[in-house]
């Protein structure tokens, strides 16, 4: 199942049009009034025509004519003062929908469970939140409102059209339903075209996201033309698509213009036979002429308001498929534990999960215990599940069978907020944000005292990289830190974590990009903070934990033996084989 698919699984059965006006609803007043002025601007344009006919009615008489020219400047004055300011309170309005919609919409995918975000692209969940939500501002102006100001216009127009006269209102008719049958042929190749239009956007921006996201990567391999080909075949399929949507969308607009013209030379046909025969007066034609004219208006309201519609209800798709996907519980932020804390229990009890129901089982029937306080290591082949046991806890995913306690208490009933501001967590990649470095620092802490700050940084062995920067810590760290070295944004990472004050700090192999020197520091760093601190280390390189409290031996996703390092070189041949290949021991 690709990713558009799995996501719209899950959406639910809403009609586009509910969707709509749930993100009108609470802007109601200010449509309501937009579409009121929109009203008064077409009753303007529509008492024009009549005006005309009394003045021409009334050339060649001793009745005068300034208050009928004085009434037509002010007609088409007010005509285009209240146009405009509806035309304002409208675009405002339609602004404040979009603005809406993305806040909701970015509310809903930081909650999004880890899982949820793996199965899809982060660019093309990026377009949802972009050029998805953009699109509403059309549908607001075009749809809602311009459909049915467009509405009353018409049946308006039509009503004023028929008291003029009823033959000439029947050839205009017969000549409209030509651009009636040709839009409905139309309507649902603009529907198909620009959900594929939606969905190709999205696709350029997945593509890109992944190139950023691994730049020198795409440099180093000399893969530029083959990027530059995918972009190149995104940008492409998203023209055609978009071309399509235009194509049929112009011959929508194009009919409706077409029917206009077509009913006015057949008015003018009929209507000067009539003249002629006296049937009707000039006025009257000139009159009628002109309501042909004004139809322009509404019947292209309401041709664009089906085009919008379902422009609109591609990407309302798009952006239901994101709210629907799976989030994690909500709850209020939670605050960091003060100093002196005790730290945090962690209990493994028959643990079985797998990432999904295709993959093979990473945990199997996993059960471990780490008293509070004191260093636990993780140890083992790749993929034997170490890294997993940080994900169970952080809550990133949820055991399928067991259970996973901190402090006795099943993750599943903790607070997720409350359970998060517990732990300090270190990733494997030590991921640094765009910004600055003080930024990157504080970003788990925010509050944090100036002091805290400083001695985290000596802590940490940031300070000399402090000081060699041009601004400091206000010094910008590039995309994803790319103006640190590896270490450096390892460093980062773990004076992140130790800001929080955690009562459980998860370290996956922090010290992987140190040096020497570096490593031996933080080592007994992290051998400190673990008198106070319950710390879980996973660490490939067996340097890093010879001196922990416990190390726990996985393979396979099962743990095999725990003990310190001497009682494992004993007992464990897995670990003495690990220790041996890394010249910790002397195999004979």
């Amino acid at each position: 199942m690709n990713p558009q698919e799995d996501a719209a699984a899950f959406v639910p059965q809403r009609s586009t049009w509910r969707v709509l006006l749930s993100y009108a609803r609470p802007h109601w007043p200010m449509l309501l009034l937009g579409g009121v002025l929109s009203l008064a601007t077409a009753a303007t344009g529509l008492a024009l025509p009549l005006v005309v006919r009394e003045l021409i009615s009334t050339l060649g008489t001793d009745v005068p004519v300034a208050g009928l020219v004085a009434l037509m400047s002010v007609l088409v004055v007010a005509n285009a003062a209240i146009g405009a300011l509806g035309g304002y309170v409208l675009r405002r309005t339609a602004e404040s929908v979009v603005l809406a919609a993305r806040r909701g919409l970015l509310a809903r995918l930081l909650r999004l469970r880890l899982s949820a975000v793996e199965r899809h692209e982060p660019g093309d969940l990026m377009s949802r939140v972009t050029a998805d939500t953009t699109l509403l501002r059309e549908v607001t102006i075009g749809t809602l409102v311009g459909g049915v100001t467009g509405v009353f216009t018409l049946v308006a127009t039509v009503v004023l059209m028929a008291l003029l006269d009823l033959v000439m209102l029947a050839v205009t008719v017969a000549a409209l339903g030509l651009a009636v049958a040709v839009i409905a042929v139309v309507v649902p190749r603009i529907d198909r075209a620009s959900k594929r239009a939606q969905e190709s956007v999205g696709r350029i921006g997945a593509t890109l996201e992944r190139m950023f996201g691994a730049f020198r990567t795409v440099k180093a391999s000399g893969a530029e033309e083959r990027e530059r080909r995918a972009l190149d075949d995104a940008a492409t399929e998203a023209w055609r698509a978009s071309v399509r949507a235009a194509t049929w969308g112009a011959i929508a607009g194009n009919t409706a213009g077409l029917s206009i013209q077509v009913a006015f030379i057949a008015v003018l046909a009929v209507g000067g036979a009539r003249v002629a025969a006296g049937s009707i007066s000039i006025g009257t034609l000139v009159a009628f002429l002109l309501y042909v004219f004004f139809l322009i208006s509404p019947v292209s309201q309401l041709a664009g308001a089906v085009t919008d519609y379902h422009v609109g209800a591609a990407a309302v798709t798009r952006i239901l498929e994101a709210q629907a996907l799976p989030v994690e519980p909500g709850g209020p932020p939670a605050d960091l534990p003060r100093p002196g804390s005790p730290p945090a229990s962690v209990t493994f009890e028959h643990v079985t999960f797998r990432y999904a129901t295709e993959l093979p089982v990473v945990h199997d029937r996993v059960s471990f215990a780490v008293p509070p306080g004191g260093m636990t290591a993780f140890v083992g082949p790749s993929g034997a599940g170490k890294t997993t046991v940080l994900s169970l806890l952080e809550r990133f995913y949820e055991a399928d069978e067991g259970r996973v306690l901190v402090d006795g208490v099943d993750v599943r009933d903790w607070p997720i907020s409350q359970l998060r501001a517990s732990i300090g967590y270190v990733e494997q990649d030590a991921p640094v944000l765009s910004g600055t470095l003080r930024e990157n620092v504080l970003f788990g802490a925010p509050d944090a005292t100036d002091e805290d700050l400083q001695r985290t940084l000596q802590t940490t062995r940031l300070v000399p990289l402090v000081a060699g920067l041009p601004d400091g810590l206000d010094t910008t760290v590039g995309h994803r830190g790319m103006k640190l070295s590896g270490g450096e944004r390892q460093r980062v990472a773990i004076a992140r974590a130790l800001l929080r004050r955690p009562r459980l700090l998860l370290l996956d192999e922090a010290t992987s990009q140190l040096d020497a020197v570096n490593e031996s520091a933080l080592r007994a760093t992290v051998t400190d903070i673990a008198r106070t601190t319950t710390v879980l280390v996973v660490a490939h390189r067996l340097s890093t934990v010879t001196a922990a409290d416990r190390i726990v031996v996985m393979d396979a996703g099962r743990v095999r033996a725990v003990g310190t390092h001497a009682e494992l070189l004993d007992a464990d041949t897995l670990y003495r084989e690990l220790a041996s290949t890394q010249f910790l021991v002397t195999v004979p």
